[in-house]
């Protein structure tokens, strides 16, 4: 055992893979474990390297082991996969765990403290509401359409005008329509109170709230950053975190000649997200604003269109916020 200098571990609900290498790479551990087996068989081994793949319950095993003094590295699934020698198995699965951990080029997901998982359970569940808000919606315009009502694109108005075009259409329909609307409301109460208690855990965040003194991020979008990368020192510029966020150009270049395409779309898609609907906010109200950002923004707009704009000022929006916390600083203004 004081052999081993890196262990691979295949996560699992139940039972789970040990795969375990010298300095010299040769195997001196591959067994399977119980659950209830993991932590006291992980604590016996000498300090060594240990990798996992990101995915669910990885965190809190990261944070296990680390308390018995061993190096934990967390790596996406897909970039594991290049290093599975032959069919997919528990075994396998862990061998190249163990090959890829010790990559000098692997990138890895920072372990999450207990914290920091909590506020993301607030983001999670806060986006499930919404993703059922908007599909109640959808169903309520689709119901209204087959009684030859056409609702409107947006939706602070959909609810008061459903609930006029009801009054003339059957019993049954109303009452269906009616629960629809009730349905509504609990949830617009649901995410209001979610949106409530993101803003008063960004005020006792000191880091987050740093970050909303940048343009375009608010509360939501400031802890969803602290949230996820912590201080982002994990990332070596800022414009690795605004590649690994998904809001770079993809580059398809060959024979020397350098081709950028549409986003990457990599990385965190929630965060992608609220950059990009920052960036909205800050775009449709840069006249009004008379700082130097927005008199950037509309003076690229002409010559980059719309949506390169968002996708412009959420690239540097990225890249301010892991100055802000990879260094510890505070925005400066003009």
């Amino acid at each position: 055992m004081e052999k081993i200098t890196t262990v691979g571990i295949d996560l699992a609900k139940s039972v789970f893979s040990l795969h375990g290498v010298d300095g010299a790479g040769r195997v001196v551990l591959k067994r399977t474990v119980r659950r209830d087996q993991l932590t006291e068989v992980v604590s016996a081994l000498p300090r060594c390297l240990i990798g996992m793949e990101a995915c669910s319950g990885a965190h809190e095993w990261g944070r296990r082991f680390q308390g018995h003094g061993h190096t934990v590295k967390l790596m996406a699934p897909k970039f594991v996969a290049p290093y599975r020698k032959s069919g997919k198995n528990d075994g396998n699965d862990a061998e190249a765990i163990c090959e890829a951990v010790t990559r000098p080029s692997m990138r890895f997901v920072p372990v999450k403290s207990a914290e920091q998982q909590a506020h993301l359970a607030l983001h999670r569940v806060r986006q499930g509401f919404v993703v059922e808000r908007t599909a109640t919606i959808n169903r309520l315009r689709g119901l209204m359409t087959e009684f030859g009502v056409v609702l409107p694109q947006r939706s602070v108005t959909v609810r008061r005008q459903a609930a006029a075009a009801a009054e003339n259409l059957p019993e049954l329909a109303r009452r269906a329509i009616g629960d629809l609307l009730d349905e509504l409301r609990v949830l617009d109460e649901r995410i209001s109170g979610y949106d409530r208690e993101i803003e008063a855990q960004a005020r006792l965040c000191e880091p987050a709230q740093r970050l909303m003194k940048i343009r375009g991020i608010g509360a939501t979008t400031a802890l969803a950053i602290v949230a996820t990368v912590g201080n982002a020192r994990e990332f070596k510029n800022g414009r690795q975190f605004a590649a690994w966020i998904g809001v770079v150009p993809g580059q398809y270049s060959t024979g020397g000649k350098p081709r950028l395409g549409h986003i990457s779309k990599r990385g965190d898609a929630y965060l992608r997200n609220l950059l990009v609907q920052g960036a909205r906010s800050v775009l449709h109200t840069a006249v009004a604003h008379g700082d130097r950002v927005s008199r950037w923004a509309l003076e690229l707009q002409p010559r980059r269109g719309y949506y390169r704009t968002l996708v412009a000022i959420a690239n540097k929006n990225a890249r301010i916020a892991w100055a802000l916390l990879a260094k510890n600083e505070t925005l400066r203004t003009a």
